[in-house]
């Protein structure tokens, strides 16, 4: 059962050398932007987030424990909501895990491991609770809480900051390597508790990596709403998941999946006749939900694109609480009412035309009734009707009706919601061939609906169990879409224009240079970083900067030794560097490392124990996915290639079907 969560008597008795109270507060909606809390600068993501951690409140922690800093951010005034971001900054000494599985799925395992990663988090109730609980003897009347309307307890979690970033469930997890490159890990809006919407979540972390000037980043989207994967279903409505709406585009696909055959799959999926579909489905409820949306879209939906389209940008429009009400006054009136449906609909009309009048302004109860008595001399009826519009579609109109924070009176107010029907002024009703009213449109049925078509034509058609022709295609391109979970973008930040004069800027990268069985092999480990120096600066100089600046990146290269720059010979340390190369140049500096010691664990994020992926979907590194070995040739393959379904456990003894044949080869005992 998960522990309760008291939301007022905060407890600040955690912090005891300073007072919450005082740290600064941001705007939620305006942090990481430029100058908001601080200038970032170009090209030097360590530098930005130094530069943004001045800003933060930094917490007391124990010996031998992460650093921490907290930033409180307000999300609005009225009513008042706050939240923390923690940002923690993980050395690779301290870290349970040195390499990073994120980065071997995105397909950077042949990166350097970095001296540091700095994780920002805006964590969950439930993750501040399961970070503060105490053990049996340890609880006691003073435990910490969590306040999204007050603030958050900081006090415990200064201590506890490695628990932190183990935890799941955050509002909005990132992480960033110290060289620029991050995996955003999860975010969780209203539909998992939170008390922020998905999409303020992504902004709020796309400023974070604009400001910061990060160079790449990753996401793994598994996202689901109402039982429906939304990379499947945003990707049929728009071409894109929902993350591309932030510039994220396909990074690395499961089970063999290519950019070619992921970008094949969604056209295939996308331009499927409609007209042609609904011919061979044998199923009449599927062609009465079709039809439906054909009818109210007001123009023709020829693929399923543009049904998936229509229906998703309808959802977004259509009040979610109109699902609680019927725009037909009579649907208002049941049998204990004692007015007659007739004078329930003749008052509604009075009330709705009062409403007209203030132009789109909330007024308040009384005056909406004052209004109304001119006509109706009935008050019980008049309070009646009131009482019952709330939040109630009536034709092309929301009534819409709140409790105003401040003076605690009820207030209405009348929306016009006929733009999203723009073909329509019945509003969300349907009409037959003669005008009458079939059924309406109200936000639960219209997720079921999609909920519907999502299950029996994008899972599994029903009604065609045979398929033929195109419609082969639409089981294919949606597991294809599917498996391509690892989304990417790349961020670039503006120039600026504020580098002084006398100072130019080249961008270095790092060779190394190693031994092997086979001579000496030479290549390039390293992004390259940008260094901003002065037109006298000579090549000793420069050489010294960027091992320092490496090394301060890299944890494999706080050792390392610059032997040559571009292949450059002889190198003359006193001569001016701007002497021999143009500012901007791209230059790669050669090196090795001097005593290695790395614990063996090797200097690269990803995990290089010898092991062997050869799938027969053309796999040949890990992509995240569950993974069998066989028994005598140790290659791994995926468990959904050799028929292990998920929910089954690996045996004990598995055979790949290579080795298997070549036993059945073996001859046979006497």
């Amino acid at each position: 059962m998960k522990e309760k969560i008291k939301m007022s008597n905060l407890d600040l008795s955690g912090s005891k050398k300073r007072k919450r109270n005082d740290q600064r507060v941001f705007k939620f909606k305006t942090f990481g932007e430029q100058g908001f809390p601080t200038e970032f600068i170009e090209c030097n993501f360590e530098q930005n987030v130094k530069l943004l951690l001045e800003f933060a409140q930094q917490e007391e922690n124990g010996d031998h424990a992460m650093a921490i800093w907290s930033f409180q951010l307000e999300v609005h005034r009225h009513p008042p909501m706050h939240i923390f971001l923690f940002v923690v900054e993980e050395p690779v000494e301290l870290s349970l895990n040195p390499h990073c599985k994120h980065c071997q799925y995105i397909g950077w395992g042949n990166h350097l491991i970095c001296n540091k990663k700095y994780h920002f988090l805006l964590p969950s109730k439930d993750t501040v609770a399961a970070c503060l609980r105490y053990d049996n003897q340890g609880a006691g009347s003073n435990q910490n809480t969590y306040n999204t309307n007050g603030g958050a307890v900081v006090g415990e979690i200064r201590s506890k900051s490695s628990n932190l970033i183990e935890l799941e469930g955050h509002i909005m997890h990132g992480v960033f390597h110290s060289n620029g490159f991050g995996h955003l890990l999860c975010i969780n809006g209203l539909e998992t508790g939170s008390d922020l919407p998905g999409h303020s979540i992504m902004d709020f972390w796309d400023r974070l990596c604009i400001g910061l000037r990060a160079r790449k980043v990753s996401l793994r989207d598994i996202s689901q709403k109402k039982g429906m994967d939304l990379r499947l279903l945003n990707t049929v409505a728009y071409g894109e998941p929902w993350f591309g709406h932030w510039g994220y585009r396909f990074g690395r696909g499961s089970f063999g999946v290519t950019q070619e055959t992921y970008q094949s799959a969604i056209n295939a999926i996308q331009n499927m006749p409609l007209a042609l579909l609904a011919h061979h489905i044998n199923n009449h409820e599927i062609l009465t939900v079709l039809s439906r949306y054909q009818m109210l879209s007001g123009h023709t939906l020829v693929t399923l694109c543009d049904t998936f389209h229509f229906m998703l940008e309808l959802k977004s429009r259509i009040p979610k609480e109109s699902n609680l009400s019927s725009c037909y006054p009579g649907l208002l009136v049941d049998n204990t009412c004692r007015w007659s449906p007739k004078r329930v609909e003749m008052a509604i009309r009075v009330v709705v035309e009062a409403l007209k009048r203030a132009e789109s302004r909330w007024i308040s109860r009384q005056e909406v009734r004052d209004a109304a008595r001119a006509y109706i001399g009935d008050t019980g009826l008049l309070d009646f009707v009131l009482k019952s519009l709330g939040n109630h579609i009536v034709g092309k109109y929301l009534v819409r009706r709140c409790l105003n924070p401040v003076t605690k009176v009820l207030e209405y107010c009348l929306e016009d919601i006929s733009k999203a029907f723009p073909k329509h002024d019945q509003g969300f009703w349907v009409n037959d061939s003669k005008g009458n009213q079939q059924y309406k449109i109200t936000w639960v049925q219209l997720m079921k609906d999609i909920y519907f078509l999502y299950k029996n034509i994008l899972k599994e058609i029903k009604g065609m169990p045979n398929y033929t022709g195109i419609f082969a295609a639409i089981p294919t391109t949606s597991r294809i879409i599917l498996d391509a979970k690892y989304f990417l973008k790349e961020y670039k930040g503006e120039s600026d224009s504020r580098i002084e004069v006398d100072k130019s800027k080249i961008y270095c990268a790092i060779m190394l240079v190693t031994k092997n069985g086979f001579g000496v092999e030479e290549k390039v480990m390293t992004p390259f970083e940008c260094f901003i120096l002065r037109k006298d600066v000579t090549f000793d100089e420069l050489m010294i900067e960027v091992e320092r600046t490496f090394g301060n990146i890299y944890w494999g290269l706080r050792n390392f030794a610059i032997r040559s720059i571009n292949n450059l010979s002889p190198i003359i340390g006193t001569e001016l560097f701007f002497n021999v190369m143009k500012p901007g140049n791209k230059i790669v500096l050669g090196g090795v490392m001097s005593n290695i010691d790395h614990n063996n664990i090797g200097i690269f994020e990803g995990i290089k124990d010898n092991i062997v992926v050869d799938c027969l979907c053309g796999t040949k590194d890990e992509d995240g996915e569950r993974m069998v070995c066989c028994d005598i040739c140790e290659v791994w393959q995926h468990t959904r290639c050799v028929n292990i379904p998920n929910q089954e456990a690996i045996p004990d003894i598995f055979l790949c079907s290579k080795c298997e044949q070549d036993i059945l080869q073996f001859p046979s005992l006497p």
